[in-house]
């Protein structure tokens, strides 16, 4: 095969991302040479931001098999590649004064799926099959962390799950990062226990209070999470729900948070 134009990540970025990859120990039967990891990493991106089916996977573009990318994405999601680059990436941002805690946003946005774990009737899609992923992002928008679940599923009952799971995000000398200063979050999330794990952890609450304040009241500061859902429904893999599998899905999510990321730092764009 002739030398390979087609790239969907830098050189840069691969060296960044390669030490995080688990080493293969050569066969000793021989056989086909494996496809190499950074191959196989742009094969994973062209699928992630086309949506093009695994087994349509262009030949031509030098990526390997469809197949050999999807299992390769699900050896290193069993191995905690892509949340292991997410928080790499998190800490550079915030020692390149790209990540702002002083305001953080929580939201959900349903999706449609053809089934499989975290799935369930969509109340605002006829009863649709459906899932939604709830997100939590910094002032700037940065996705910091994500969870799935069924469509039916209220944002109130994963809230005090996801505030709990933000990562600790170093990258600046002296104490890591891990509360944002106050949280923007929608009418649904008013509650008394949603308040409650807020003020457990020191963090302003700045919930729309219902029959008291119109939704839109607080936009200028929570639009940048609607932004954020944007964003990742912008990649073709992630409009619908596509993968059954649930690790599947959050190795897709994850990586696209990760390039969320890599867009904010400029020597890797």
């Amino acid at each position: 095969m002739g030398k390979n134009r087609n790239k969907e990540i830098s050189t840069a970025l691969f060296k960044r991302i390669e030490p995080l990859l688990p080493a293969v120990k050569p066969c000793a039967k021989g056989g086909r040479p494996r496809l190499s990891d950074e191959r196989a990493l742009n094969g994973i991106l062209f699928v992630l931001r086309t949506g093009t089916p695994w087994e349509h996977l262009p030949q031509e573009l030098g990526f390997g098999s469809g197949m050999t990318c999807w299992r390769r994405l699900r050896d290193w999601q069993a191995a905690g590649v892509w949340h292991r680059l997410h928080l790499a990436l998190l800490a550079e941002l915030r020692g390149a004064g790209k990540l702002d805690f002083s305001r953080a946003s929580i939201d959900g946005a349903s999706v449609a799926s053809p089934g499989g774990p975290h799935t369930g009737p969509n109340p605002t899609d006829r009863g649709k099959l459906g899932s939604k992923r709830h997100i939590i992002t910094d002032r700037r928008g940065i996705p910091l962390i994500f969870c799935v679940t069924g469509a039916n599923r209220h944002d109130s009952v994963v809230f005090e799950e996801l505030i709990d799971a933000l990562p600790v995000v170093r990258g600046k000398p002296g104490r890591p990062r891990h509360w944002p200063d106050k949280l923007h979050a929608y009418k649904r999330c008013d509650s008394v226990p949603c308040r409650a794990d807020l003020k457990r952890l020191g963090i302003c609450n700045r919930i729309a209070r219902k029959g008291v304040e119109r939704n839109d009241r607080l936009g200028r500061h929570r639009w940048v999470v609607e932004r954020t859902h944007a964003w990742l429904a912008a990649f073709g893999k992630l409009r619908t729900r596509f993968e059954r599998r649930i690790d599947i899905h959050l190795a897709l999510l994850s990586l696209a948070c990760s390039v969320i990321c890599v867009r904010n730092l400029e020597r890797f764009c």
